[in-house]
């Protein structure tokens, strides 16, 4: 084994440090510690005579001429059973452990712990018969991580050779030798344990087009501005509009595999507030704790700011380890606006000419490298049928911009490289209409992608034939033409309009207050299925396309429908379960009946 080098502080800068005697034995991203108050750091500029490092502890009390050396690693995650219902902070610190170790609430400078547990035993399954020529992606076995979730025990990837041994079924630690495999003539063992730098992609064979849309469970996102598995999206949105109960919402409802949830600069107590949410919920489909999907990384606002964006690359990392297994993941990152703002900080320590709003010019290749890494892909490596496997990484990330304003170069520059943008709105907020998703400027580019697949899904009602993209279309108009109307509205009064703009302004507020608005807290409304959204929203078009003919031929608004079945059709969805799809069609059929006698 080489000895380390050993370089020297020359200057301290805030969180960064300028080091002497390591620049030749250094890499970009490579991890460095101060000696005597084990501070980690990672390399961020290398000249001819220094580096510069920012230090993922604060520097307090750090003193001009103390020991570096460097690891000569890059900062990595530790990728193995455990990951699932932990706590870790920016840089894999296991935060549980730290609490349990030290009551006093501080996270302290220097604390060491190994991410994953040495001691904790898991079950290991071998599904690989000895003496077969195995690839990097390649399932050895498997292990029961929670009760929802199989981990699958691969391969590392960019490593191929003969499977010369593998463990029997039994009880093992992550660092047990669990296989071997002779590479090139030469026998290496291998743990259910690995490590993969957090600024590298993890391999695929090849990226996919999305295809599946990710059911959120909100009413005006599946209908209005849909979100395929493997996309991005961004929230952006002021103090007060939403953006975290948006983000819990699909969190406890979405239908991915794996959450894992990045606490980027946000407070203390929202984090935990979070972390007890999905400790008591239990899962929809399974009954067990939420808990049991979801990894939590929580970077706090009074964490160091220099381990925010390793928080963001972290997730991603992680992520993209349950992906290669086959599984449908999610990131949610809240913010990207405080990983922004600590670019920012360190922009200005390193004394460089500030872009727009003093952010770095680099801004956007930041915040692109993030959201790339988001997408379906088809994994490298086969299970022991020789079966492939797809998996898919969507990334959600919210945004804080000052004052409401969207022009700012976080939510502009987040705005060209998402496919999905829901844009929350004061006034909506202002008016309790959640979720504050303001319809005339959000949007989402994979309606297309995913049109097969309502369409395989959609209810047949031979009253009104229109599939899921008439649907959304139809609403899309109407919401448009009344967004119109209001200003004639104000010149000349909502009765002194003709019957066929009135029709428009009543099915517009069938829609807004039916369909749209949706609270994250009741019990029945807090998630709608698939068969309900449809019915709902067909339960509303059929009075617009009948009642359009109506009306031509004379139907006053008011005698057009039923005051009692209008307020059974907004109460759908507070009083109808998903599960009783019956309760719908019994209203559509008393609709039905209504508009046939106005026919008759």
């Amino acid at each position: 084994m080489t000895e380390q080098k050993t370089g020297y502080i020359a200057e301290i800068i805030g969180s960064l440090i300028k080091v002497k005697g390591l620049e030749e034995v250094s890499r970009l991203h490579d991890i460095v510690k101060i000696l005597k108050h084990n501070i980690l750091g990672e390399i961020i500029q290398i000249y001819s005579d220094h580096i510069i490092v920012q230090c993922f502890d604060n520097t307090m009390k750090v003193k001009l001429n103390e020991d570096v050396i460097s690891l000569e690693v890059p900062l990595s995650m530790e990728l193995g059973p455990g990951l699932l219902s932990s706590v870790f902070d920016g840089i894999q610190r296991p935060l549980e452990r730290v609490f349990n170790s030290d009551t006093s609430g501080k996270l302290d400078r220097g604390i060491k712990y190994p991410p994953l547990s040495r001691d904790k035993k898991w079950h290991f399954t071998p599904q690989m018969e000895i003496n077969k020529e195995v690839d990097g992606g390649d399932i050895i076995g498997t292990v029961q991580e929670t009760p929802i979730i199989e981990h699958k025990i691969m391969v590392p990837p960019n490593i191929k050779g003969n499977l010369t041994h593998i463990a029997p079924e039994g009880d093992y630690i992550i660092v047990d030798e669990i296989y071997r495999l002779k590479i090139d003539g030469v026998e290496t063992s291998f743990p259910m344990l690995q490590k993969w730098p957090v600024t590298k992609s993890r391999p695929y064979k090849k990226k996919e087009d999305p295809n599946e849309p990710l059911i959120t469970g909100m009413r005006v996102i599946d209908l209005l501005f849909p979100l395929a598995k493997g996309g991005t999206t961004a929230i952006p949105g002021g103090f007060g509009t939403g953006k975290t109960i948006i983000q819990q919402s699909l969190a406890k409802w979405c239908n991915a595999d794996v959450i894992i949830f990045i606490g980027c600069g946000e407070p203390g107590n929202e984090i935990a507030n979070i972390l007890k949410q999905f400790s008591e919920t239990k899962d929809r489909t399974t009954g067990a704790p939420l808990i049991d999907h979801i990894v939590l990384i929580a970077n706090t606002s009074n964490m160091p700011v220099s381990a925010r964006e390793a928080s963001l690359f972290s997730g991603v990392t992680i992520a993209e380890y349950y992906r290669d297994m086959g599984y449908d993941v999610v990131v949610l990152a809240d913010s990207t606006s405080r990983w922004a703002e600590s670019l920012r900080e360190i922009s200005g320590l390193l004394e460089e000419m500030p872009a727009e709003e003093g952010y770095p010019a680099y801004l956007p290749s930041k915040l692109s490298s993030f959201y790339e890494r988001a997408g379906v892909v088809k994994n490298i490596g086969k299970d022991h049928l020789g079966g492939e496997r797809n998996g898919s990484l969507t990334i959600l990330g919210t945004i804080s911009p000052p004052a409401g304003d969207f022009s700012e170069p976080v939510t502009a520059t987040s705005k060209r490289l998402v496919q999905v943008f829901w844009a929350l709105d004061p006034k909506l907020a202002y008016l309790k209409h959640y979720p504050a998703i303001d319809w005339a400027s959000s949007y989402s580019n994979y309606a297309a992608y995913l049109a097969d697949w309502w369409y395989e899904r959609d209810i047949d009602w031979k009253e009104i034939d229109i599939d899921w993209v008439e649907c959304r279309k139809q609403v899309n108009e109407i919401l448009s033409q009344e967004q119109e109307l209001k200003y004639v509205i104000q010149l000349v009064g909502e009765k002194n309009l003709p019957e066929s703009q009135q029709l428009i302004l009543f099915i517009s507020r069938l829609i807004k207050n039916g369909f749209l608005i949706q609270s994250a807290f009741d019990e029945i409304d807090s998630y709608t299925n698939v068969k309900k959204l449809l019915g709902m929203i067909k339960l509303i078009l059929l009075i617009y396309n009948q009642g359009k003919d109506l009306v031509d031929q004379g139907v006053l608004i008011e005698n057009l429908i039923d005051p009692d079945l209008v307020n059974a059709i907004l109460r759908i969805s507070k009083t109808v379960d998903n599960d009783d799809f019956l309760k719908i069609e019994s209203i559509r059929k008393k609709l039905t009946r209504q508009l046939n006698v106005q026919v008759a």
